[in-house]
């Protein structure tokens, strides 16, 4: 294996991933329960990263930019928190969320808070034969290139979808901790080193 460092910082720990490669996250989905009702209206008007648009949709829309994340914010009180790089960045910013709702005068908890999704994606830097490799797992794939060019591979252990494309490129996404993407992809990339296309 050339290609062992991590962006050049630290060696993979291989034990872990066999391959070599270690997927980088790339975005977190959470949700938390801020238990209590909230005025959408007050909310927009009153903070200054904040949009709301009702007949378009039935959430205040929130950014922060550390960590740079969007929150959608409900008027039952539930939030979903998108766009962290990771699971602590995902809470922290949860928590930032909350805060300024509690600033803004109501009394939000911080309840339940969940992981929902994980998508990471790497690139194994070879290209891979997609038609191969849905013909011989048939009942994982569909591969319809009209469509869209990537190859959708959904993996039933770990519950994972993975999106396969020809350049080598791979998303991994549906993990609810990392680990489960790591597992993914290691599952996979065997499957990919034996579809791989030659160099013509």
């Amino acid at each position: 294996m050339a290609d062992q460092g991590l962006e050049g910082s630290q060696p993979v720990d291989l034990s872990k991933h066999p391959s070599g490669i270690v997927p980088t996250l790339q975005n977190i989905v959470s949700t938390v329960n801020l238990d209590c009702k909230l005025d959408l209206k007050a909310i927009a008007l009153q903070a200054r990263n904040a949009e709301y648009n009702p007949k378009r949709f039935a959430a205040v829309i929130m950014r922060i930019r550390e960590p740079k994340t969007t929150a959608l914010i409900f008027a039952s009180g539930k939030m979903v928190c998108t766009g962290a790089k990771s699971e602590h960045q995902s809470k922290l910013a949860a928590r930032k969320y909350a805060r300024i709702i509690q600033k803004l005068g109501f009394p939000a908890k911080f309840k339940d808070f969940k992981i929902q999704n994980i998508v990471g994606s790497c690139d194994v830097k070879f290209p891979i034969r997609l038609e191969g490799l849905a013909y011989s797992h048939g009942a994982f794939c569909s591969y319809e290139p009209e469509l869209f060019p990537g190859l959708i591979y959904r993996m039933k252990q770990p519950k994972i979808v993975l999106l396969i494309f020809v350049s080598g490129k791979i998303v991994i996404t549906g993990a609810k901790v990392r680990d489960e993407t790591y597992t993914a992809f290691e599952n996979i990339y065997p499957v990919l080193t034996e579809f791989r296309k030659s160099q013509q």
